[in-house]
Order: C-alpha cells, then sequence, then structure tokens
C-alpha cells in the first residue's frame, strides 16, 4: 500500500510539473494570468486575432464559442476578430496556406490551440517577453533561433541582449545572456506590454480549455448541493439511529 501511495504522490508532481520540464531557456517568470477575467480574455482575443492569426490557427475553436464564453456580440467578433470572407461558426484558421507556409518558413506554424496546456503559461508569457535583437535578426532567450520573428515588436521595441563571459571549473569560456535592455520603446510602455502578453497568455490557456469557464459556475452550486446533502443524510443518520443506539 505504501509503494502505491509513493507511486501516485510520483504521478501528480511529474503531472504538475510537466509544462516546466517541457519549456527551456531557464527559469521562466509567473505569468499571472486569470482565465476568469473577462476583459482580460477580450483584450487577449483580440491581440490574438490581430498579431497571431496572421500565421496561426486555433483549428480547434469556432468564433462562435467566443460569443458564449467572452461576452461578445456577434457584431463584435465579426467586425474585430475575423478577417477575410468567414463566418462566425467557422473554426479560427489562418488565411495564410499551411503547405505553402512551410516553404516560407522553413516549418509550417504550428497550431496554438493547445500550446497553453502543452507548453504551460509561463512558457508563453516569458516566450513573448524574451525577443532581442541581434546582427543577424531575431532570437529569443526561451527558445533560441525561433522560426517565429518578433511580431510584436512595435508594441515592445526593440531589446539587446547583455552578455558577459563566464569560466566554468574546467577552464571553458562561453558567453553567457545576463539580461535584456530596451534599445528602442515601443508603442506601449513596458507595464503596458506586459499586461498585453498576459491577455494573449490568458486568451491562449482558455483555448485550451474552454470549459473551464463553466467548469467554475457550476462548480460551486455542485459544492453548494453537496454540502446541503450531507446536512440533510446526517439528519436522516441521526433519526434513523435514534433507536437502535439507546
Amino acid at each position: 500500500m505504501s509503494q502505491l501511495i509513493r507511486f501516485a504522490a510520483l504521478a501528480i508532481l511529474l503531472a504538475a510539473s510537466g509544462p516546466s520540464l517541457a519549456a527551456k531557456g531557464g527559469n521562466l517568470d509567473s505569468a499571472g494570468t486569470n482565465v476568469f477575467d473577462r476583459a482580460s480574455l477580450q483584450r487577449g482575443a483580440a491581440l490574438f486575432a490581430n498579431y497571431c492569426m496572421g500565421c496561426h490557427s486555433a483549428q480547434y475553436q469556432r468564433y462562435q464559442r467566443l460569443v458564449e464564453d467572452l461576452d461578445l456580440s456577434d457584431e463584435l467578433v465579426e467586425q474585430f476578430l475575423i478577417k477575410g470572407d468567414r463566418e462566425i461558426t467557422d473554426y479560427m484558421l489562418s488565411s495564410m496556406p499551411y503547405e505553402e507556409s512551410a516553404d516560407w518558413f522553413g516549418k509550417a506554424p504550428p497550431d496554438l490551440t493547445l500550446t497553453a496546456r502543452s507548453r504551460g503559461p509561463d512558457w508563453i508569457y516569458t516566450f513573448l517577453r524574451s525577443y532581442y535583437l541581434t546582427d543577424d535578426g531575431w532570437n529569443n532567450r526561451v527558445l533560441e533561433n525561433p522560426a517565429m520573428p518578433h511580431v510584436l515588436w512595435d508594441l515592445q521595441g526593440i531589446q539587446r541582449a547583455l552578455s558577459e563571459t563566464v569560466t566554468d571549473e574546467e577552464g571553458n569560456s562561453r558567453t553567457v545572456i545576463t539580461s535584456l535592455e530596451l534599445d528602442q520603446a515601443g508603442r506601449l510602455s513596458p507595464a503596458e506590454y506586459d499586461r498585453a502578453v498576459r491577455d494573449i497568455t490568458a486568451f491562449m490557456e482558455y483555448l485550451g480549455e474552454p470549459a473551464i469557464l463553466v467548469r467554475q459556475r457550476v462548480g460551486i452550486w455542485v459544492l453548494l448541493f453537496l454540502t446541503v446533502f450531507t446536512f440533510l443524510a446526517y439528519l436522516l443518520y441521526v433519526e434513523f439511529w435514534k433507536d437502535v443506539k439507546k
């Protein structure tokens, strides 16, 4: 029995640390997302549609679901989120041809519906804040030499990497990045950009499990039902056993 308990505890630990283990690039910043903040999800949906869906899709999500979950009207979704001739009942697909994009970029842009579940919100949040410009183009501290350029650079600005040379115990020297410094300001202040990235991350977290919004509302009623049921069951127990205990 004790071995079974230890095995279960290990499985829970591995499941909880899965996104962190999958991430690269060292320590991750805490995203601090709140998927129950409707305003944050609405802002994230707008940013996702305008900056991410030029290349990426969310092929398991319909636009209609945003109306139901994010308290948006059909008119707002059609005006600000849907591009081209797509309908509100369509899936959120990029207009970029999938096969051609693989030739253009060397790899087709991945679907982002489940990225928050596979990578974790902290990974997305840190990744979108860790781009820096080099003489050879854009790079990223979290994912080195990414195929994806910094599509949010006009919002964040241009960061440069500050580095230093370190020597290990065997005498080998290597250059490491110590921090990123804002070299050219963008349209948003650093605090505003962090909030924008947090909104995108929250929206992608919602995409990975839209039912999470309903589950919370239902969960409250379930807990109330169980509380009342437990109280009634206790009263029934007392009534059944009061004569036996005499």
